[in-house]
């Protein structure tokens, strides 16, 4: 049933990855973005590092629930993920702060959705440093619980959006419910197999 999902390649997420981004560029090289197209650049970036990160996140229930094995795409999800909330980042330095620092350290303390946001990209970081066969061998088991920080990045950048926004806007909250509803997923067959584990034990 899903044998060619496993003969997706790599590159084909990034190569999906750089629609967004080409879109993006054509819409400013031409004028197409709103009034405030610096606000416009920031959100349409940070909105598609979250959309990546969902991606991510739904490819192990996907296995569990429908059977479609994509583990293979996991990692290269994760990495365009992280690739656009870097270049989200970038874009509030660079043309929202003007590379001011000073004024960088007072909107993180005027604004603390943006503590959410950057706490957020700070696990992305990790995660990304440790997304090698490398580092899987190097951690051994303790990879496995340190990408688990998936699930924190992804609702710590959900409640970046939200509260950025100022407004309970549908699609912001769907993005929300749809990560509750990834991590409800994966708890169910947690407690499924603790559960087991305990049968076993005790028979």
């Amino acid at each position: 049933m899903n044998a060619w999902l496993r003969r997706v390649p790599e590159w084909a997420v990034w190569a999906a990855a750089a629609l967004p981004l080409s879109l993006l560029v054509y819409d400013t090289l031409t004028g197409r973005l709103g009034v405030d197209p610096i606000r416009d650049i920031e959100h349409r970036l940070g909105r598609t590092a979250l959309y990546f990160l969902i991606g991510s996140l739904a490819i192990t229930p996907l296995r569990r629930v429908f059977r479609l094995n994509a583990i293979h795409l996991r990692r290269a999800l994760g990495l365009v993920a992280f690739s656009y909330a870097a270049l989200h980042l970038a874009a509030w330095v660079v043309f929202d702060m003007g590379l001011l620092w000073s004024q960088m350290l007072k909107d993180v303390v005027k604004r603390p959705y943006l503590v959410f946001g950057m706490t957020a990209f700070v696990i992305l970081i990790l995660l990304a440093a440790t997304s090698n066969r490398y580092s899987i061998r190097r951690l051994g088991r303790r990879w496995g619980k340190l990408h688990k920080l998936v699930y924190a990045a992804a609702i710590l950048a959900c409640l970046h959006w939200l509260w950025a926004l100022k407004l309970w806007d549908a699609w912001p909250l769907f993005c929300a419910g749809m990560i509750l509803g990834l991590l409800l997923v994966r708890l169910g067959f947690w407690v499924a197999r603790q559960s087991k584990i305990s049968i076993k034990s005790a028979s």
